[in-house]
């Protein structure tokens, strides 16, 4: 079971060799939780079909950014788009990786997964504490079918700087006035209710330990540790499942060329078929390579998953960049990493 493989620090076997010495090389990366599953599984795949190493480590959005700014990591990861600005002061290059969808969850006795229909105007009062009992008239009305509880909501959120939590906050500030006027956006908020678990483990952990509870997590999460996720009502009124389709639908129209750092946000989109909370998750390198062989070597993980990383990836419930965006992901390696030398890092 992939849940077995998600301990809070993973160290997956994946890396390279620098060609002209053939001394084996590894290469460390950090940050969200939101893509480890498929980084895990990619990173075991590519060793497996190449013998190189990565180490990966899932600490959050907040500390993938902090760690490649410190250049104490080969690449970040964050599934919160760092803007232009800080991208040109820390020299760096931000690309997608891959997108998918984070889902609410819950702990309810007799609700099967995606069985509980929300909206994410009820969504954003729960969070607010507004909406206290699962058996309050607005989720009754909607779930006439359901035995909803008496009973008090537990909400469980993220503790650390996330971008599951900044993509979870910006969807709420799109569809909820006062969550917005109250809250709104960023990677960590004040909480106006609930405890904190540490990455997307840590929230699947809680929500499955505690009776009626309720929290967000990355698809894939939700699947492997067997939580009940609901249906979520979308920008065109539809009741929509999580899923493959629901997420490629929400991604299907963004315009990655024209987002600073190719950073899309995929929230709310248009569409019957679209999911609500949809994201990318972005890597970062520095421009400025000191490292070439490094540097060659994380992108040449990279393209290898764009390439070969497509079934792994539906496996799971992500959805891989369209051909036409890892072309313009490659092309932005091309023309904006170089090494000390002033070489293009990857040609």
């Amino acid at each position: 079971m992939l849940r077995d493989l998600l301990p809070r620090f993973f160290i997956v076997l994946a890396g390279c060799a620098v060609a002209a010495s053939v001394q084996a090389v590894d290469i460390t990366g950090a940050g969200a939780s939101f893509p480890y599953p498929i980084y895990a599984k990619w990173a075991a795949q590519y060793h497996q079909e190449t013998g190189h190493r990565i180490n990966y480590q899932s600490i959050g959005s907040g500390g993938g950014q902090q760690q490649i700014i410190a250049k104490t990591v080969d690449f970040g990861a964050s599934d919160d788009p760092m803007k232009a600005d800080v991208l040109e002061k820390n020299d760096l290059v931000q690309f997608p990786a891959v997108i998918g969808g984070t889902v609410p969850v819950v702990n309810l006795a007799g609700i099967k997964p995606g069985e509980l229909r929300l909206t994410g105007t009820i969504l954003a009062d729960i969070f607010l504490g507004k909406i206290k009992q699962w058996d309050d008239p607005a989720i009754k009305i909607l779930n006439p079918e359901l035995a909803l509880p008496a009973r008090s909501i537990v909400v469980v959120h993220r503790a650390d700087g996330s971008g599951t939590t900044f993509g979870w906050t910006n969807y709420l500030s799109q569809v909820s006035a006062d969550w917005k006027a109250q809250v709104g956006e960023g990677k960590a908020i004040k909480w106006p209710v609930g405890q904190g678990g540490k990455g997307n483990e840590g929230v699947a952990a809680y929500v499955r330990q505690l009776k009626n509870s309720i929290g967000y997590v990355e698809y894939a999460y939700a699947k492997q540790n067997g939580l009940s996720w609901t249906q979520l009502q979308n920008r065109d009124g539809v009741f929509v499942q999580p899923s493959q389709d629901a997420f490629a639908a929400a991604a299907a129209s963004a315009n990655w060329a024209d987002a600073p750092g190719m950073g899309v946000i995929l929230n709310n989109e248009p569409g019957a078929q679209s999911w609500p909370v949809t994201a990318a998750s972005f890597i970062l390198v520095h421009a400025k390579q000191d490292d070439t062989a490094h540097a060659r070597e994380v992108l040449a993980f990279f393209d290898w998953a764009f390439i070969k990383g497509g079934e792994a990836a539906a496996q799971l419930d992500y959805v891989p960049l369209p051909d036409t965006v890892t072309a313009q992901v490659r092309a932005l390696w091309t023309a904006r990493m170089q090494g000390r030398d002033g070489a293009a890092v990857w040609k």
